[in-house]
C-alpha cells in the first residue's frame, strides 16, 4: 500500500514558476518509478512527466519539455516537480502517481496509487 500526499500548487502568473512535491508512505518508493499526470477542466487526465526508480531516466510530455523538471528523493520519500515558464494552458490539478514497476511509463494505467491533486492555476 502506498499513499501519496502532493502539495506546492496555487496561482501564479504567466512565466513564473511553482515546485510541486509528493510525498509517499510506504517502504517500496526507492524500487518504483513516479510520475505526474494533469486533468484541465473538461478535459481527460493526460501524462505529464515520470521518473524511474533511481532517478536516472526521465521523459516528459512534449508540451512542457524543457519547461517541466521531475526529479526524487529516496532518503526522503519524496518526488519533485519543478515547473518553470508557466503558461496558461498549464492550468490543471496535478497528480502524483507511483507505479508498478521500476521504470518510466507514460500509461497511466501502469500506476498503481495516485495522490488526491492539487491544484495550479496559471493567469495571464
Amino acid at each position: 500500500q502506498v499513499q501519496l500526499v502532493e502539495s506546492g500548487g496555487g496561482l501564479v502568473q504567466a512565466g513564473d514558476s511553482l515546485r510541486l512535491s509528493c510525498v509517499a508512505s510506504g517502504r517500496t518508493f526507492s524500487t518504483i518509478a513516479m510520475g505526474w499526470f494533469r486533468q484541465a477542466p473538461g478535459k481527460e487526465r493526460a501524462f505529464v512527466a515520470t521518473i524511474n526508480w533511481s532517478g536516472g531516466s526521465t521523459y516528459y510530455a512534449d508540451s512542457v519539455k524543457g519547461r517541466f523538471t521531475i526529479s526524487r528523493d529516496n532518503a526522503k520519500n519524496t518526488v519533485y516537480l519543478q515547473m518553470d515558464s508557466l503558461k496558461p494552458e498549464d492550468t490543471a490539478v496535478y497528480y502524483c502517481a507511483a507505479g508498478r514497476g521500476s521504470w518510466t511509463t507514460t500509461r497511466d494505467n501502469e500506476y498503481g496509487y495516485w495522490g488526491q491533486g492539487t491544484q495550479v492555476t496559471v493567469s495571464s
